[in-house]
């Protein structure tokens, strides 16, 4: 028996009873957050080598940013594991019920996943809101992160399990890959007798990676070429503020705006000072010819990968669109079902783009920075799915239970 198959046997076992722990789990979440900040210096010091090794084999900043951990960011991992502690418990809650007939009793209840596996990359807070989530849902989990952040995740992995043991629950509720090989995803993807599913949460390539190759049911998460469409009744000023918002406040993130569509009506007007905005920011802008005949040689004539591409960086593709049709139709090719933003003024324009663009979450005169558990109302997510079997956007506890049919009668026969 091979490593993981260890793992996922302990995982299976944990799972067990982890099932039934009631308000156990509560406790064992509140002993997580408590243990997070009382912890902050340990794990600190080894998010630091993490840092070093990272500028030594040329991370990129947004990278180091996704990577990095302060005592705020902690407190905010606390914080987040204290949400999530505070809501109900999905487990066995009552989604419906009926009588049928025959006098029979037919109710349909959440229950655990039961072992839930989760693959992710340069992002050590994932490690905690994971476990947070996956323990409230009374399921166990298997944690595998990228190698750019190993001493973190080990850091926040060995202070959870202590912290869930010292409740009298089994440590094993949690568990955390240490091995960050190629063969230790491609194990995680095949460990299809103890995991019941697996979601990848990071870049393109390791979604794509864990989609066509996983053996175990796969939960895909969010890619996000996220869009801005500035309409022709939009006011500037408000248009202005959003995009600089979705654009710039924490690039690196999935929910950040990737391309920005302007109505030629609104163009000549509108670009200039968004450009003022994003020049605070040093903002790179990739454009059509149309975007470039507006503000100049400071634009980089934009390439088909200019649309598809999810930057994560300081850079923004701009495009002149002659109508709301042809913004809805570019948003169509090439979004990954993120998040997308009208904005304007005119009613009928709103109601087609949330009519028409198919996305998890479409805005109306908003950041896409809001399509996040916390924001709306979830507490910590697991993260944002881009699918439409099963969870669609923010992922919170009810997205990651499954549930079964309890029938109670008194003798009936077919």
């Amino acid at each position: 028996m091979t490593e993981m198959q260890k793992m996922g046997q302990r995982a299976k076992k944990a799972s067990q009873v982890l099932a039934t722990a009631g308000k156990t789990k509560k406790v064992a979440l509140f002993a997580i957050a408590d243990a997070l900040v009382n912890n902050k210096a340990k794990i600190i010091a080894q998010n630091n080598i993490d840092l070093k090794n990272g500028e030594e084999n040329g991370l990129t900043q947004s990278l180091l940013d996704r990577l990095r951990l302060t005592d705020e960011r902690i407190e905010g991992m606390a914080q987040g594991v204290r949400k999530v502690a505070e809501f109900d418990d999905p487990i066995g809650s009552v989604i419906s019920g009926r009588v049928a007939e025959n006098g029979m009793e037919i109710k349909k209840v959440r229950v655990p996943m039961g072992v839930i596996g989760i693959i992710f990359e340069a992002r050590p807070n994932v490690t905690s809101d994971a476990a947070a989530l996956c323990l409230m849902a009374g399921s166990a989990v298997i944690l595998r992160g990228g190698k750019e952040a190993i001493n973190s995740n080990t850091a926040i992995a060995d202070v959870m399990r202590e912290a869930i043991a010292s409740v009298g629950l089994p440590e094993d509720c949690v568990q955390l890959v240490k091995d960050t090989t190629r063969q230790s995803s491609v194990e995680l993807m095949g460990l299809s007798d103890y995991l019941d599913v697996l979601i990848p949460r990071g870049g393109a390539g390791l979604i794509k990676a864990v989609v066509e190759n996983s053996r175990v049911p796969v939960i895909e998460t969010g890619v996000g070429n996220c869009h801005a469409y500035i309409d022709k009744d939009a006011d500037i000023d408000m248009a202005v503020n959003i995009v600089f918002n979705g654009k710039t406040q924490r690039p690196s993130v999935c929910n950040a705006l990737e391309t920005v569509l302007v109505h030629k009506d609104i163009a000549e007007k509108a670009l200039p000072v968004l450009k003022a905005a994003l020049d605070e920011k040093n903002v790179e802008l990739h454009g059509c010819e149309s975007v470039k005949a507006i503000l100049g040689d400071c634009v980089i004539p934009a390439e088909e990968y200019d649309w598809a591409n999810e930057y994560l960086d300081y850079k923004l593709a701009l495009k002149v669109v002659d109508s709301l049709d042809d913004a809805i139709e570019h948003i169509r090719k090439y979004s990954t079902g993120h998040s997308e933003v009208i904005i304007t003024n005119n009613y009928e324009a709103q109601r087609q783009f949330t009519a028409q663009v198919d996305s998890a979450a479409v805005y109306v005169n908003a950041s896409t920075r809001f399509t996040d558990g916390g924001e709306f109302g979830m507490g910590a997510e697991i993260g944002i799915s881009t699918q439409k079997l099963h969870a669609r956007g923010p992922m919170g506890l009810a997205e990651l239970t499954s549930m079964k049919f309890i029938i109670t009668g008194d003798g009936q026969i077919r």
